[in-house]
């Protein structure tokens, strides 16, 4: 708990921190970090680039992807800027209105990731249940009204949280446990009853991520039902086929939550470098490992991103000559 008085209460500044114990390893722990945004910032934006120019990529499930890249290049430049001030410069300083900014950009974007997420669930409930009626279910127009929802949901969530938190006085300077702002890591920081803050903050937990855990669990209950109605065991592994790519992406997104989630109720036991990491890796994995799963496992994608590359050598190799 931080210590108040009226002395030294706010304007606040907070300190970020690395990774206790390696501190002075600054730099170095900077290469692998950097190593994973460039893959995460570059991964994704081929990913849109490839369904952006080519037109027979113009379908729900694409377009579904292109919004899973655009939330994880927005996790990403969340939180790039302190990450990299931490471990690259050491500079650990950071003002209370830019580190509500971040906690409002990083929680939006971890809740968009979660919507689209089931969206995707039910983009693929649609195909396997009602292929027929596919495209006239899923239409532009529609796909755009589901985006349109799923940004008023992840920012409108955030909104009363961050405006909670700046209400709060806050003794001068208070450290964090993150090289990044995140909401409860603020919170405990206030010189003040936050109660309201912490109700507010298990009702966007549970009517967000929670709910939405429930409605991926439901999609899949329903296409395993449509599935095993399948005689064909052929037809059975072609439509299980098509969900794999999100079912990993999923699991990317929810196993390190719930994990962290875990760690945090059992903390006595457990190392406090454990949840360190694992808060980093449920938000650096999906931007990195997502556009990954989908060049692997989608064959259009792979198709245009190998043919990318191949027009790329090889006009570097007639530009050689």
């Amino acid at each position: 708990m931080p210590t108040c008085n009226e002395t030294n209460i706010s304007p606040a500044t907070f300190i970020l921190a690395g990774i206790p114990g390696l501190e002075a390893d600054g730099p170095w722990i900077s290469i692998p970090f950097c190593s994973m945004y460039l893959i995460a910032i570059l991964g994704n934006s081929l990913i849109l680039f490839v369904i952006k120019t080519q037109q027979n990529l113009h379908q729900p499930m694409y377009l579904f992807l292109s919004m899973l890249s655009v939330t994880d290049l927005g996790l990403s430049v969340s939180t790039l800027p302190t990450m990299l001030s931490v471990f690259l410069f050491n500079t650990r300083e950071i003002g209370i209105d830019v580190c509500l900014t971040q906690i409002f950009f990083i929680h939006t974007f971890l809740l968009m990731e979660s919507s689209v997420l089931v969206a995707m669930a039910f983009d693929r409930f649609v195909a396997i249940h009602h292929p027929l009626r596919y495209a006239s279910t899923l239409t532009s127009a529609r796909i755009g009204i589901i985006g349109l929802a799923i940004i008023i949901r992840g920012s409108g969530l955030n909104i009363p949280a961050v405006i909670l938190l700046k209400r709060w006085p806050y003794s001068k300077i208070q450290p964090l446990s993150y090289s990044y702002c995140l909401h409860a890591d603020v919170m405990k920081m206030a010189c003040a009853d936050t109660t309201p803050s912490s109700f507010y903050g298990l009702f966007i937990l549970f009517s967000s991520l929670g709910l939405d855990s429930v409605l991926i669990v439901l999609s899949y209950i329903m296409i395993l039902q449509t599935v095993l109605s399948i005689t064909s065991w052929q037809e059975r592994v072609k439509a299980l086929n098509t969900c794999v790519s999100h079912v990993c992406v999923t699991l990317l997104f929810y196993i390190p939550l719930i994990s962290l989630s875990m760690i945090q109720r059992l903390k006595k036991k457990a190392f406090p470098q454990s949840q360190i990491l694992l808060s980093y890796l449920h938000l650096l994995f999906p931007p990195v490992l997502n556009p990954i799963v989908y060049s692997i496992k989608t064959k259009e994608i792979r198709k245009w991103i190998k043919k990318i590359f191949q027009n790329y050598f090889t006009n570097r190799l007639q530009w050689g000559h």
